[in-house]
């Protein structure tokens, strides 16, 4: 019986390279190509054995960590030490090298903040265009309406 192209896969030294792929954020079609099969064979594979699936979802879950953690320190803005290198020249022609630290800030960013919110707390910070009804969104004064709220006459 010919040994299937899975059971390479599905070993310890497979499933490490399956989940250091996940993890540096290839989709499954990448992971699929990389293996040398379609993206429902591996759909299929993930199905018929567990280990598969999970090496997977253990490498994406370390990545996606990683980037909400970044979109987060984005969205408050965070302060890092620049830290360089001087050489200046003293009187009698002799380098000398200075260390110079700096603290900079990078502010927060208004685009990770609005993604961050309308994500994770949609009930206070959804679009207001998504509140009107279908009827009414084609047209100016509803539209209006919404956004600046009824008329005071």
């Amino acid at each position: 019986m010919a040994k299937g192209k899975f059971q390479n896969w599905i070993t310890e030294d497979g499933l490490t390279v399956i989940e250091g792929w996940a993890r540096d954020g290839l989709s499954d079609k990448q992971i699929a190509h990389n293996i040398g099969i379609s993206e429902q064979t591996l759909n299929n594979w993930k199905n018929r054995f567990p280990e598969f699936f999970e090496s997977l979802k253990k490498g994406k879950e370390v990545v996606d960590y990683e980037v909400e953690n970044a979109l987060l320190k984005r969205a408050k803005g965070f302060e890092y030490q620049e830290v360089t290198i001087e050489i200046k020249t003293d009187s009698n022609g002799k380098e000398e090298k200075h260390k110079k630290i700096v603290t900079k800030f990078v502010p927060p960013d208004t685009g990770a903040i609005c993604f961050w919110l309308k994500n994770r707390r949609p009930d206070k910070w959804r679009d207001i265009v998504k509140e009107l009804k279908q009827e009414d969104s084609t047209t100016a004064e509803a539209w209006m309406e919404a956004v600046i709220g009824a008329d005071d006459e």
